[in-house]
């Protein structure tokens, strides 16, 4: 049997640029929490995260993350 008979679906994907990387603040709580949005790559595909203030400034400066407007 030739297995290069089947079709496959194909699809392409947006271009993935892992050095773009950006931080969009959801909110900064009463306890020195920030809760955001972390992403590489797409913009669109972000993890939530929450850290301390310092710690999140700290983060986009080392990511060399760009700051997001709030939505």
């Amino acid at each position: 049997m030739d297995r290069t008979s089947h079709s496959a679906t194909s699809f392409e994907l947006p271009t993935c640029d892992l050095s773009r990387r950006s931080v969009r603040v959801k909110q900064r709580r009463d306890n020195g929490f920030v809760e955001f949005e972390f992403s590489v790559g797409w913009p669109e595909l972000v993890v939530e995260l929450a850290m301390t203030e310092p710690d999140f400034q700290d983060f986009v400066r080392r990511q060399g993350a760009t700051l997001l407007p709030a939505r």
